[in-house]
């Protein structure tokens, strides 16, 4: 970068640049003319999937779900809907998403050359690697309760899997579902084109609609294109990305295939690649989902994500009180805020003393938290200075961003060397700190006669403490401890749900001044805090002239408590709108804040982009002193809004930056501001608010950020883009470091700059202590900072690492906060597989008694021997019981047997199965029921030939024709009989080895017809030989008579097929396809010759064992062999009525 590059700092979604400039879908720019961005498509996934699984619940619940679910959610609305109504501020809700989006477009700065990132270059394998590895981090990181680390990392899979739709040809294939083998790594990645395949031929002039080659397409192969903005090579006849930075779309063949944009190569296909993408990023949420489970996705996404409570306490001898009244306040925050709306989403307790910290506590257990604060072991203290930073410094890394953090200790620092570590991580996080100290004295510690010491807070040490309130936006509290419960009112103030702030200011060093701050209309319980000496005096005065002084405990204006350094000033409940002005009267340094309650507030990011780049990102430490800086501010409020006015504010109000403002629609406005100098600042909001229903004017409001916004001339810049790290291993993190001169790099700046590295795990870190810039390196120097992991940390835990850059002087300092994920290779890439085991049901064809019958499905689950085993098995779909047990197979493989029973009224189950490293796996059962009032007839159909073996007690071979009536007469020793008569009911087995599939349905009758495919033999033993003459005087009639429903009993090894068709009653009659023979066992062989033109009736009666293809209602047994290929079909000559009771079609389906 020259002395002439700039850094230029851009808001998120806000750069406005030529299409198709870029190597992604518009990462950051949302307002490309009819472009979709990543921006876009995530919040559209999120916004989408979180809205589904609302409504879900509330179907579960019995409640209405009243939200028209499309690509138009806002964040608002869906919290709105899902909260029954509940009108709370959402902003934690947006800030989650934005947080999710800004990593999203983070990867086109870390990974911008690489091509698996972005799916160029044909590389699907490395690029699936990316996101499988990607999702098993955010898994192992919800795992451990990490959220914000899992969102981060969420944010970035999200970016590699949505270019999959944007740079490939999946869109041009046709393809109208997303690619699940992209985040199922079990599956294969089928359809590749191989590395010589041609894929391209040249675009004709700007038009590259068909510039894929036709032999492609036809052979539905998978391809993407070339990309690179430095070189123009790439392999003879392939494809190129596109757009005026790739180099390789100028060599042949000419053109892309990108659909990043409208404007892109392929943009005539843009709007279904973003469509795609937006359900491709659906279905990943939803993979998740099913791991984390309903209540802890929710939370992950932000919604309902009411503030966490988060006490770091001193837990030496001397704070017993203390611990006492922090106990009895966040049991009184738990009892009264528990399951509503306003309950905290996490407890974090971090005790500190000397030589110890932690260990840290962070749970969604309220109770936990309860057990945990109360057993909290109290002792020592001998030595005054306590780790009250190095607590602090693990409470700000584990809690969410933007959180409120209590301190609670009666002893100055003993690591105060950390403060422009916790500095770093205040603005990184824009976290609240709020110190409550107790005995803040001006005297040493002195031995008491019992020989505990007695310890106390000085001035100086007190100033620490203060330091860091003031750049949080917090506040310093100094009581007695008899006087802390007092105090601790303000914990309950700011826990309150959706607080504001509406003004703050410090005054340091102190002297008498007036503030003025306006109160809208949607604010309520506006609440002021005045801390400072106690000579301290204040009045308040309204716009109607309504005055009230510090000397009144309970006026007009407000109610007063006053305590230790702390004056809590509660507004009067009658109209409290309209302009007040507070003057206060000290010397000594103090501080204003006024908060209250509004679903209006605000959130802001400050994004830089460097030249050449294709993209911008989110700013990491602090803006540089005298650049050019651009803000993008989010509203939470969206359609009653107008902001008139933002600007940085100095506290000291010597200085005030008015930005110029540009509405970018959903409430986002872009803020640019010229020529920031040297100095703190706050990000301060006007603007017009038309929702109030009590005037027929504009409502103004204004809001106000509380973290202190500073500058520095030194800029790091970070070199990895790494963000895992394996146990056991190290990772190396390159820096440079560079002076800047009005937000100018200076190549001709020198000097030596002192380098501290920490991170909140206490993993062993490498750096050097100081870096110099010498004269003639282009105004840089260079570093490497190295951590190790410890080979026995847990996958799933998150580190932070800060880097500082001090000047010589001490003057100036900037910082580099990263944070890494912990996770272990995965291997195993299997999802739990599920067997059925059986299936038994039992359910009337009536619904109104569908409650008295039940249906049972057993399973069983494994992860395979190599597998990491099953973790949990839950029911997705359904709603019944289920009843795990672990058991051994007989390859040695862990097997959970799961049996789900449930009424017949709900008639669907789905088993979901997650193993320990988050692979999903799934069965599915349905139970259908059709029950016909006519009879019903049944066609068996087999794949491969079936046998029907008829035994009698000698072959008797029949071949019957007939060409008018015939009368049989038949002389045997013993009657044969000709006619099928069963005593008692037949029972119908079928058997197959492959799935049997059954259709039931209704129509005509239907004849059934027994086909012989080789003769058929009956055995009829008599005395002597025997000669058969059939004669006819009348028509006789062979009829199969049952005494009770008949049941076919089938063998097949191939698949069945059964078609149930029900219509009138149904004629059976048996036809031979060849002639029978009927051959009688005598001396020698007799042979009938039987032609029937009308029904027969034999003389005498002969037994015959058929097999027949009827479903009956009642069932018999029937004993079949089949010895011959035979196609059966029966026909009764009396009607045969069948029910199908239940049918059960089982699948299943893997996730």
């Amino acid at each position: 970068m020259t002395a002439r590059q700039t850094e230029k700092l851009l808001v998120v979604v806000v750069i406005v640049s030529l299409l198709d400039l870029t190597n992604s879908f518009q990462s950051l720019n949302s307002f490309a003319v009819n472009s979709t961005s990543h921006i876009d498509i995530t919040q559209m996934a999120v916004l989408r999937k979180t809205a589904e699984i609302c409504r879900d619940i509330a179907a579960s619940e019995g409640r209405k779900f009243s939200l028209n679910i499309d690509n138009s959610l806002s964040a608002d609305e869906v919290q709105r809907a899902c909260s029954s109504g509940d009108t709370s501020s959402s902003l934690l809700f947006q800030n989650t998403i934005s947080l999710m989006q800004i990593n999203n477009a983070k990867v086109d700065f870390d990974f911008q050359r690489s091509e698996k990132h972005h799916f160029n270059s044909e590389t699907f394998l490395t690029g699936r690697q990316v996101i499988t590895a990607g999702v098993a981090t955010v898994k192992s990181l919800i795992n451990m309760d990490h959220l914000d680390a899992a969102r981060q990392a969420l944010g970035q899979v999200f970016h590699t899997l949505q270019d999959f739709y944007s740079h490939s040809n999946w869109i041009e294939l046709r393809n109208n579902a997303p690619y699940n083998a992209l985040i199922r790594p079990d599956q294969p990645l089928e359809n590749l084109a191989e590395p010589n395949t041609l894929t391209c031929r040249n675009c004709i002039g700007e038009n590259c609609n068909d510039n894929l080659l036709p032999d492609l397409l036809q052979q539905g192969l998978l391809t993407s294109g070339y990309f690179s903005s430095s070189s123009s090579a790439k392999p003879s006849g392939k494809c190129s990305h596109g757009g005026l930075f790739d180099e390789t779309s100028k060599q042949d063949p000419v053109g892309g295939i990108s659909k990043d944009s409208v404007g892109s190569s392929h943009g005539f296909l843009h709007h279904q690649a973003a469509e795609m993408a937006v359900d491709a990023t659906m279905e990943l949420l939803e993979d998740i989902r099913i791991v984390a489970g309903n209540k802890t996705f929710l939370r992950l996404m932000g919604l309902f994500q009411s503030p966490v409570l988060c006490f770091v306490i001193d837990t030496t001898g001397s704070m017993f009180l203390d611990i006492l009244f922090a106990t009895s306040v966040a049991n009184s925050i738990i009892d009264s805020k528990r399951g509503t709306q306003q309950e905290p989403s996490a407890y974090i307790l971090v005790p500190f003393n000397d030589p110890g910290v932690g260990p840290l506590t962070m749970t969604t257990n309220a109770d936990v938290f309860k057990e945990r604060i109360k057993n909290l072991n109290v002792g020592g203290g001998g030595d005054a200075p306590e780790l009250s930073l190095s607590g602090l410094q693990l409470a700000l890394t584990a809690a969410p961003p933007s959180s409120e953090i209590f301190v609670f200790t009666d002893a100055p620092a003993k690591d105060f060397q950390l403060k422009n570590t916790i500095i770093g991580l205040i603005e990184s996080t824009k976290s609240v700190v709020t110190f409550m100290l107790t005995d803040v004295i001006a005297r040493r510690r002195r031995r008491r006669s019992s020989g505990v010491f007695r310890r106390a807070v000085s001035q100086s040490d007190a100033q620490l403490y203060r330091d860091l309130a003031q750049a949080s936006g917090g506040q310093t509290i100094e009581v007695a401890k008899i006087d802390l419960p007092i105090a601790t009112s303000v914990i309950e103030d700011t826990l309150a749900g959706a607080v504001v702030t509406v003004f703050q200011a410090i005054q340091n060093p102190g002297r008498p001044d007036k503030f003025t701050f306006m109160v809208d209309g949607s604010l309520k319980n506006i609440t002021i805090y005045i801390t400072g000496a106690s000579s301290l005096t204040f009045s308040l005065n309204n716009t109607q002239g309504v005055t009230q002084s510090s000397s009144l405990s309970s006026g007009p204006l407000f109610s007063l408590i006053k305590v230790g350094n702390l004056h809590r000033l509660k507004l009067n409940a009658e109209d409290q709108t309209g302009l007040y002005q507070i003057s206060v009267g000290s010397n000594n340094p103090y501080s204003v804040k006024v908060i209250g309650q509004s679903s209006l507030d605000f959130f802001y990011y400050f994004v830089e982009e460097h030249e050449g780049s294709h993209g911008a990102n989110v700013k990491e430490g602090r803006i540089l002193a005298g650049g050019n800086v651009s803000a993008l501010v989010f509203l939470t409020t969206i359609n009653t809004v107008r902001v008139r006015e933002v600007t940085l504010f100095d506290s000291s109000r010597v200085t005030e930056v008015k930005g110029s403002l540009k509405a970018l629609g959903r409430g986002i406005y872009q803020v640019d501001f010229t020529g920031v100098p040297e100095g703190e600042f706050v990000l301060r909001l006007n603007g017009e608010d038309s929702s109030s229903t009590s005037r027929s004017t504009l409502n103004t409001f204004q809001r106000q950020s509380t973290l202190k916004i500073k500058t520095s001339t030194i800029f790091i810049n970070r070199e990895t883009s790494a963000t895992n790290i394996e146990p056991g291993s190290s990772i190396s993190i390159p820096f440079t470091v560079t002076m800047t001169i009005n937000g100018v790099v200076s190549n001709s700046a020198a000097g030596m700059f002192t380098v501290r590295a920490n991170n909140d795990r206490s993993y062993a870190t490498t750096f050097p202590n100081t870096v110099t810039v010498e004269a003639g390196s282009g105004g840089k120097a260079n570093g490497t900072v190295t951590m190790t992991v410890p080979a026995n940390i847990t996958s799933g835990t998150d580190v932070t690492l800060t880097i500082e850059i001090q000047d010589s002087a001490a003057t100036d300092i900037n910082y580099a906060v990263l944070r890494f994920s912990v996770v272990e290779r995965v291997t195993d890439i299997a999802s739990p597989v599920c067997h059925e085991v059986s299936t038994a049901a039992n359910c009337s064809s009536s619904s109104s008694l569908c409650a008295s019958s039940q249906w049972e499905f057993i399973a069983n689950f494994t992860d395979g021997i190599n597998g990491t085993g099953i973790e949990s098995i839950s029911i997705r779909i359904g709603n019944g019981t289920l009843n795990k047990t672990k058991v051994i197979g007989a390859g040695g493989e862990n097997i959970t047997m799961v049996t789900y029973s449930a009424s017949c009224c709900f008639l669907n189950v789905e088993l979901v199965a997650v193993d320990r490293v988050g692979n999903v796996g799934r069965c599915v059962g349905q139970v259908r029921q059709s029950t016909t009032a006519a009879p019903v007839t049944t066609a068996i159909t087999t794949a491969a030939p079936v046998t029907t073996a008829i035994t009698t007690a000698a072959p008797v071979t029949t071949a019957t024709t007939t060409a008018a009536p015939v009368t049989t007469a038949t002389t045997t020793a013993a009657p044969v009989t000709t006619a099928t008569t069963t005593a008692a009911p037949v029972t119908t087995a079928v058997t197959t080895s492959a799935p049997v599939t059954t259709d039931v349905s209704t129509a005509a009758p239907v004849t059934t017809a027994i086909t012989t495919a080789a003769p058929v033999t009956t055995a009829t033993t008599t005395a002597a030989p025997v000669t058969t003459a059939t004669t006819t005087a009348a028509p006789v009639t062979t009829a199969t008579t049952t005494a009770a429903p008949v049941t076919t009993a089938v063998t097949t090894s191939a698949p069945v097929t059964t078609d149930v068709s029900t219509a009138a009653p149904v004629t059976t009659a048996i036809t031979t396809a060849t002639p029978v023979t009927t051959a009688v066992t005598t001396s020698a062989p007799v042979t009938t010759d039987v032609s029937i033109a009308a029904p027969v009736t034999t003389a005498a009666p002969v037994t015959t064992a058929v097999t027949t293809a009827v479903t009956t209602a009642a069932p018999v047994t029937t004993a079949v062999s089949i010895a011959a290929p035979v196609t059966t079909a029966v026909s009764t000559a009396a009607p045969v009525i069948t029910a199908i009771t239940t049918t059960i079609l089982l699948n299943l389906v893997y996730f």
